[in-house]
């Protein structure tokens, strides 16, 4: 053999742990783990995540309604049309329940429990969207509800824009709502569960 055809000699660093008996056994166990649920993690994590934020949105669209249950005062002959519409009301429990499906799909899903998350998000997505439509009407027919009975200027425009902005906030909350919905009311049986038959 010639000097440019001779191996150089390869050292291998070990850990402590190994030891060369333990290479040289023939013996290799492989170990597959199953994961806990038919879900990837990414989705585990946004399906609660965005259950959890249905709920919050529920149940700040209740608490909006409860604040509108206390305009009805002297010289204001009506409540806002908002509230007259129930809109605070019914939305949140559409809301509330369809994340509470939302996180309990994330812990144990079924398939009843895959058709009822996606017939209640379908619900919410209807229920944002009306609300969407009747906080616009609302917004055009009360833009002046505050200070159309009261000639006082200074009290008047201040609650009046705080009106206004839980008026904005409602909507806010309605189109936030329609986008997570709809993300998990549409998709098909895959985005569900990856590996199911009973959807």
């Amino acid at each position: 053999m010639d000097s440019n055809s001779a191996h150089s000699p390869v050292f291998l660093v070990f850990p402590p742990e190994i030891t060369v008996s333990k290479l040289q056994s023939p013996e290799f166990i492989a170990t597959t783990y199953e994961s806990s649920g038919p879900f990837p993690k990414s989705l585990t994590t946004k399906m609660k995540t965005l259950g959890a934020i249905q709920i919050l949105f529920g149940l700040l669209n209740f608490s909006f309604g409860v604040v509108f249950l206390f305009t009805l005062e002297n010289p204001y002959p009506r409540f806002p049309f908002i509230f007259i519409s129930g809109y605070p009301f019914w939305s949140s429990v559409l809301f509330i329940n369809s994340g509470a499906f939302l996180v309990a799909l994330e812990r144990k899903p079924t398939g009843s429990l895959v058709k009822t998350t996606q017939a209640m998000n379908s619900l919410s997505a209807l229920a944002a969207t009306a609300g969407i439509i009747l906080i616009a009407l609302g917004l055009v027919l009360d833009q002046n509800y505050f200070c159309g009975h009261e000639d006082t200027n200074g009290r008047c425009w201040a609650i009046n824009t705080l009106f206004i902005g839980i008026l904005i906030m409602l909507m806010a909350f309605s189109v936030i709502e329609l986008f997570i919905s709809l993300s998990f009311s549409i998709l098909k049986r895959c985005f569900y569960c990856c590996n199911c038959d009973w959807c």
